[in-house]
């Protein structure tokens, strides 16, 4: 199957890996970007490694501290910024597109499993 889509409250990633130039979809509530496979590739990884960062930051703060951490790649901008345990994820496009898009924190949890998941999904079957 070369079409995945993932969709929760507020969030929707998805894959189409016949499609011609843009093969991923990501969204919010409001708003929506196709992107590139590499574009994509650096925004899974970008999350993951904002991912651990923050979950490696649980002990080293105050509760009562927020924290931002960003990543850039040639591509893409990323953003998370919260506590450690609950953070909002934000980026932005690099390509001269002029796109850019954010999730609130609330949606967060279950768009990195979403996010990872569908990763995981797509290394298997590029391997086959």
């Amino acid at each position: 199957m070369s079409r995945q889509i993932r969709s929760g409250n507020g969030w929707r990633i998805g894959w189409d890996s016949a499609a011609e130039h843009f093969c991923a979809l990501v969204s919010g509530e409001t708003w929506s970007v196709e992107l590139t496979a590499s574009e994509f590739v650096d925004l899974c990884q970008g999350v993951h490694n904002l991912s651990n960062t923050m979950a490696e930051m649980v002990d080293q703060l105050m509760d009562a501290e927020r924290l931002m951490c960003e990543q850039t790649t040639e591509t893409i901008w990323i953003e998370a910024e919260g506590f450690p345990t609950e953070y909002g994820l934000r980026f932005i496009l690099l390509t001269g597109r002029g796109a850019e898009g954010a999730w609130p924190a609330v949606v967060v949890p279950e768009l990195l499993t979403a996010l990872h998941d569908l990763t995981h999904f797509l290394k298997l079957n590029s391997s086959n």
